[in-house]
């Protein structure tokens, strides 16, 4: 629960600190706090050994590097850098997350749309797993 709550709070300060045309200091709360949560929520030895596993040690550079960068005072390269790696790490999860999506309601429904749904077939069809 806690895990989950400074997760969720990481990813409001990320998405606030980029509306308010990147805000460092957000940045940084945010970057901590998912971190942080990430590791409540799965564990510390289980989170060492997602961001280092050997084939993840691109991602994970550009993901730490990026939020190392935002801490030092560069937002918009250091969010560019954490986009990018967090993309490559979690990319085994994009199939199940679009699988889950497309069977809510109204999120379904937008996701087939015409223009849609050809952009979220090819991020569905990862074949990288976790």
């Amino acid at each position: 629960e806690i895990g989950m709550g400074l997760t969720g709070f990481g990813v409001f300060f990320l998405f606030f600190g980029m509306i308010l045309f990147f805000d460092k200091a957000l940045l940084a709360i945010g970057n901590v706090l998912f971190v942080a949560g990430l590791a409540f929520v799965i564990g510390l030895e289980r989170t060492f050994r997602f961001f280092f596993q050997k084939h993840k040690m691109k991602a994970t550079g550009f993901f730490l590097g990026g939020v190392l960068i935002v801490l030092i005072g560069w937002p918009l390269i250091g969010m560019i850098l954490e986009i990018y790696g967090f993309f490559l790490l979690f990319r085994g999860f994009f199939p199940v997350v679009v699988g889950f999506i497309r069977r809510v309601p109204v999120l379904g429904y937008l996701l087939n749309l015409p223009g849609i749904s050809s952009l979220v077939d090819k991020v569905g069809e990862s074949n990288n797993m976790v």
